[in-house]
Parts: structure tokens; sequence; C-alpha cells
């Protein structure tokens, strides 16, 4: 997955894009960069977005089973996870609660310091 990391920079915001198909089907979503809503060890905003990107990460791996390929760098925000086969339903629903909180928090702080998007793939 080195082909991610070629040319990052850190943002200061931070973007998620959710990969999905035509029929709605997840295949993976991408987290890049520092929300800049505060300094290091202070910025709720990021706090908030890492714990839940990496709480649905563990979710889909340890109590859906889901197979999955993960890159992260700390250094940028990044994490970029791709399925490697469709999700069950309990992994549906990780990637729903992950998408549901990531809304609410950009709607809260606004779009300044998180934004969500969705590409078709």
């Amino acid at each position: 997955m080195d082909e991610y990391f070629s040319g990052l920079v850190v943002l200061d915001m931070t973007t998620v894009i959710i990969r999905k198909t035509v029929d709605g089907s997840y295949q993976g979503f991408t987290c890049m960069g520092h929300s800049g809503y505060a300094g290091k060890g202070s910025d709720i905003v990021c706090a908030s977005v890492s714990v839940l990107v990496i709480n649905a990460v563990n979710s889909l791996e340890k109590l859906a089973g889901q197979k999955m390929e993960v890159s992260a760098n700390d250094d940028t925000g990044f994490i970029h996870c791709r399925f490697s086969a469709p999700l069950s339903y309990e992994g549906k629903l990780f990637m729903d609660s992950m998408i549901l909180g990531l809304s609410e928090i950009a709607k809260q702080y606004g779009r300044k310091y998180l934004t969500l998007n969705y590409e078709e793939v």
C-alpha cells in the first residue's frame, strides 16, 4: 500500500473518504490529515476522529472477522483500509456507526476541521 503514502502532506483538516460501489457496498475508506482544531495533545476533533476510525478497524477485524488491508502513518494522520471481501451484516453496521459518528463531528465542529466524502469505485 506504499502508493498511498507517496506525495502525502499533513493537512490542516481531516478528510475521510468512504469508498462504495454503485450498489452501495462498502469497499474501504481513507482518513488523512490532522484537524487543526487545537494544538497537539489537546485537539479533541482529531482525537474523536481517531477513536472512531481506529475502533471501526478493530471492530471490523476482531468482532466481524473482516479481512482487510490496513496502512497507517501517525505523522500524517493517515489510515487506509481496503476490504478484501464483501462486508457481513455486522461489518456494515460498524461502518455505518463510524460514518454516523464522523458526520456528527463534522456537523458540530464544521467542515473547516473535518470533511466526509464518498467515492464511487
